[in-house]
Parts: C-alpha cells; structure tokens; sequence
C-alpha cells in the first residue's frame, strides 16, 4: 500500500533556506500537517501562511530555543532536519564560538530533536526521520573541513541510528544532495562549477525527502552520474580524490568561501 502523507505531522527545521522551502511545498502537496522552523521570522511566517503551517522561529545554535521547539512541537510523525550552516574557509578563520554555532546547528541540533521525536515514533510504532546531509559527508575538499566534520558525523549518526532503530517502524534515512541549482547554499553563493561538472534541482532533492519516506531509504544521494562518482572516489581513494579537486575546483571553492564568509 503506498505510503500517506495525509495528515502526518511533520517538522521541518531549516525552513527559511530555499531548499526548505522547495521541501515544505512538496510536503503540503502530499497532505502533511507542516510545522516550520527556522530564524528569519519575515521568510518564515509569509511561508508558513502559505501552506496553512505553524511558524517557530528558532535559533538551533541556542540548546535552550532547541529545548523549546521540541516541547512546542509536541508529538511528530515525522523529523526533517533540513537546517544548516555552510562552514567553508579554512578552520584558523573561524572563531571559537563561529565553531561551535556550526556544530550546534549542523549536528548538535538534528541529534538531539532526532532522539527527543524517535521516543514517541518508536512509542506508537511508526514514524520517520529524515536528515538533510551531503555528499561533503562522503568526500572531503579543500576549505570545508568545518563543513565535512559535521556531515561526515551526521552521516555516521543516521546510519548508527537506523540500525537502532530496526524492528521498531521507525525509518532513519539520509539525503545527501550534491550542489543545487537555484536555490541553497551553492545557488546563493553564485560560484560556477568546474567543467563537465552539473547541478541537481531543489526539486529533486525534495523528491529525494519523500522516497526516502515512502521506501525506508537509509541513504540516498541526489547528484548528477559525475558528481556522485567524485564522491565515491574520495572516498575510496581520498588521496587521489584531493589531487584531482585541487587541480579542478580552485576557482570554485574560492567563490564559496568569500560568498559564505558572512553566514559564519
């Protein structure tokens, strides 16, 4: 029987992004009872209007706001943790507390609303966490060590949990999308891509959110042939992989950098 979104109560985090949005209209198409969060309370609300959600306007860097969205959320049938800081530059340009806020929101915050929610899912036998990783979380590069750290461990804490939670009814799954077109961190950034190298839509990756839901997926990748294959190269033969990016990427990764310096 195909699986229902239909009155699914679903949060939401990283909302106000343009990834989260393109996430959240999809997810209301499919009949789910939407609950949004994220800090820029202008993006946010006109959002949540749109779709008939609740707007929470939240820090996720901020343990205590993180405690308070998860006791005004309630019981969730479903957890997307879609929120998340860029962490490109080198490390010795971030300060200590630019350090912790990426950790704090990029894997604090998705570990601790997935174990608060998981509870109540494994309780009533059915639920599903979705976390929005990356493909950085496979393969590292030059100046995103910060970024890497933090999806390598989100990748290892999904994988880790799913199998936790195996036998319960509760799904854990992991997207993790290449660059994206359009809207998202790369889009915004307004870096070109070396040659040869393609983009995926946002549309896609929300795709991606929703089968990984309707199939229990434990990890799907969302990237063009050629993107994915740098991925599993780097992590096969990482020091092969970091030859090739280092000779390709330089001009890229530069534009990420000074175009995300004002995110940290």
């Amino acid at each position: 029987m195909p699986y229902s979104f239909q009155g699914k109560k679903t949060l939401l985090t990283g909302a106000t992004g343009g990834l989260g949005g393109v996430i959240a209209r999809l997810l209301h198409r499919r009949g789910a009872e939407l609950i949004l969060t994220g800090r820029n309370a202008d993006v946010l609300r006109p959002l949540a209007d749109e779709l008939s959600a609740r707007a929470v306007v939240v820090d996720l860097a901020d343990p205590v706001e993180v405690d308070r969205l998860i006791a005004e959320s309630g019981e969730i049938d479903l957890l997307i943790g879609n929120a998340a800081l860029p962490g490109s530059g080198l490390l010795p340009e971030y300060t200590l507390e630019q350090v912790d806020r990426h950790l704090m929101v990029n894997l604090r915050a998705p570990i601790i609303l997935a174990r608060a929610f998981s509870q109540g899912m494994v309780t009533r036998g059915s639920g599903h966490i979705v976390l929005i990783g990356s493909l950085s979380g496979k393969s590292s590069s030059p100046a995103s060590a910060l970024y890497s750290a933090t999806k390598f461990g989100l990748r290892g804490f999904a994988g880790g949990l799913r199998q936790d939670l195996h036998g319960t009814g509760v799904g854990v799954s992991i997207v993790q999308p290449g660059f994206v077109s359009g809207v998202g961190m790369f889009a915004d950034s307004g870096a070109q891509l070396p040659r040869g190298m393609r983009t995926i839509s946002p549309d896609a990756v929300a795709e991606a959110v929703a089968s990984a839901i309707e199939h229990n997926s434990g990890e799907v990748d969302v990237a063009p042939l050629e993107v994915k294959a740098v991925a599993l190269l780097g992590s096969v033969f990482p020091e092969l992989s970091a030859r090739i990016l280092r000779r390709m990427g330089g001009g890229t990764l530069a534009a990420l950098v000074e175009a995300q310096r004002e995110k940290r």
